[in-house]
């Protein structure tokens, strides 16, 4: 019986030790990007640069690949203009998530 009873106990202990390592990495991030004040020019553009091609890429994808379905297998449905729009939904969650990541967020948010 005392083997049940700590193997979730241990489990527990494994479990809370990942997410303060969790925490603590993401508050050592935060740390670090309120520490550098300062941005340069070129960390704004290279962040244009990122969140452009991460929408560009998945909506070009999207496109090609739909334009190719349609004259392979035509039917009454636009694939293109369908994998248009998915191409430009993943790419926006994509940019979202280099933004999110780059720390370009308000101080406020968690």
């Amino acid at each position: 019986m005392p083997n049940k009873k700590k193997k979730p106990q241990m489990r527990r202990k494994t479990i809370q030790n990942r997410f303060a390592a969790e925490v603590g990495k993401k508050e050592a991030r935060k740390i670090k990007s309120e520490q550098e004040t300062e941005h340069t020019v070129w960390f704004g553009l290279g962040m244009f640069g990122i969140v452009g091609w991460s929408v560009a890429v998945p909506t070009l994808l999207g496109v090609a690949l739909g334009i190719w379905i349609d004259h392979k297998w035509p039917s009454q449905y636009s694939w293109t203009l369908m994998l248009l729009i998915i191409g430009l939904i993943l790419g926006c969650l994509n940019a979202w998530y280099w933004v999110k990541k780059g720390g370009i967020s308000n101080n406020d948010e968690g």
